[in-house]
């Protein structure tokens, strides 16, 4: 559905993105993270042709991004927090007024949507709470039922159940659409997304399926039945932030497959009483990955 090629965008001397290429499956929730100022706004920009490249290329589903016309830009939504709706505007009126754009619109989703949310359709969109606004904008992008939404940060700084209403209402839709989220919250993207990529410093460090990153990372604990200070040498490139505290042994696995990875573990610590391993939230993968240098 989106297709980056070796995209690039300068502000002046400043690199903003800096050659990622990358690949967004059709019908896949595809979370875009890093820290603030990583580049992940200019790329989701880049994709509906509100910035243009510096050298190569964005499609979206086959169409260069610098030639989306109508026809295509009524089957992809863009909600931004730093993209504010008419604060003049009544819901109802706004609502009305961007039906003329979208000939799918659909005014029975629609009701859906407002009903779900429970928005005030007669208040001024400038008198609403932040979270009824993000709500307001995502119900309209839904009402026409888009190929492609892109989100940029739609969670930030919003309320626990504003939070839960609005990934309620993207996984009920998951699979139908392909969503594109771009987003520092990472306990948030892990939730429901069936892609990551990581882009820090303008560069893309690391993209992979959900369920495999989450199925090969692992914080291993090694209790041994001798106490000792040394770790042994020849580890496996695979084992991020090993240390060794009297007859434990901790260490994350990069690469955990049960039976190789206790393989490898008894080779190297013959003395080896029991061993556990468990999952880790996305937070902890990308903290490890980070401090080895790879993101």
């Amino acid at each position: 559905m989106v297709h980056m090629e070796s995209l690039t965008r300068h502000f002046g001397r400043v690199k903003a993105l800096d050659s990622v290429t990358l690949d967004v499956p059709g019908g896949s929730v595809f979370a875009v993270a890093g820290p603030n100022g990583a580049g992940k706004s200019t790329a989701l920009k880049v994709c509906v042709n509100l910035l243009r490249p510096s050298s190569g290329r964005v499609t979206i589903d086959g169409t260069d991004s610098r030639r989306l016309g109508p026809a295509e830009l009524a089957r992809i939504a863009y909600v931004s927090e730093h993209r504010a709706p008419p604060g003049w505007m009544t819901a109802r009126e706004w609502f009305a007024y961007l039906r003329a754009f979208y000939p799918d619109w659909r005014a029975d989703e629609l009701d859906v949507l407002v009903r779900q949310h429970d928005l005030p359709l007669d208040r001024k969109l400038g008198s609403m709470s932040r979270g009824q606004r993000m709500q307001a904008a995502l119900c309209a992008a839904l009402a026409y039922r888009p190929k492609l939404l892109l989100l940029d940060e739609p969670f930030s700084g919003l309320d626990v159940l504003v939070r839960d209403q609005l990934m309620e209402t993207l996984a009920a839709r998951s699979g139908e659409i392909t969503i594109v989220l771009a987003s520092h919250d990472l306990a948030e993207i892990e939730s429901f997304a069936t892609h990551v990529a990581y882009i820090a410093g303008g560069r893309l460090r690391f993209v992979e399926e959900m369920g495999a990153l989450s199925s090969r990372f692992r914080e291993i604990e090694v209790l041994l039945d001798a106490p000792g200070a040394d770790l042994p040498a020849g580890m496996p490139k695979g084992w991020l932030q090993t240390e060794r505290s009297g007859c434990m042994v901790r260490f994350i696995d990069s690469q955990f497959q049960p039976s190789a990875s206790e393989s490898d573990i008894r080779a190297l610590f013959p003395e080896v009483r029991e061993v556990a391993a468990r999952p880790l939230p996305l937070r902890s993968i990308f903290v490890a990955l980070a401090r080895r240098g790879a993101v």
